[in-house]
């Protein structure tokens, strides 16, 4: 069966960092697109960052820029997000997203608390 499974997620003060994994299992995931989304309450699903294929192209929202790291691993299947100099406004939870053309999967998400 298909799953992503989002771990790493918790309470951090302003200023701190978490790694966020995702692993992937039940499909072919180096073909894959991935992207780590957030949601914060009452607001929308937000795009965070991008990491093509092979990892050579990332990108990411102008309010992380800087601050967010996305890469992945394809022999462990597994996509990370490092978030430093965390901010409250980064509060929300996190899922990951596969993408290709013919198919697409999200994980169950990890909360991440940015709070003093």
């Amino acid at each position: 069966q298909v799953q992503l499974v989002e771990s790493g997620g918790g309470l951090v003060q302003p200023g701190g960092s978490l790694r966020l994994s995702c692993a992937a299992s039940g499909f072919t995931f180096s073909m894959y697109a991935m992207y780590w989304y957030r949601q914060a309450p009452g607001k929308e699903r937000e795009l965070v960052a991008y990491i093509s294929t092979g990892g050579t192209i990332t990108n990411y929202a102008d309010s992380v820029k800087g601050r967010f790291t996305i890469s992945r691993d394809n022999a462990k299947n597994t996509v990370y997000l490092q978030m430093n100099s965390l901010k409250p406004e980064d509060t929300a939870v996190y899922y990951c997203h596969a993408w290709r053309s013919t198919a697409d999967y999200w994980g169950q998400g990890t909360q991440v608390t940015v709070s003093s």
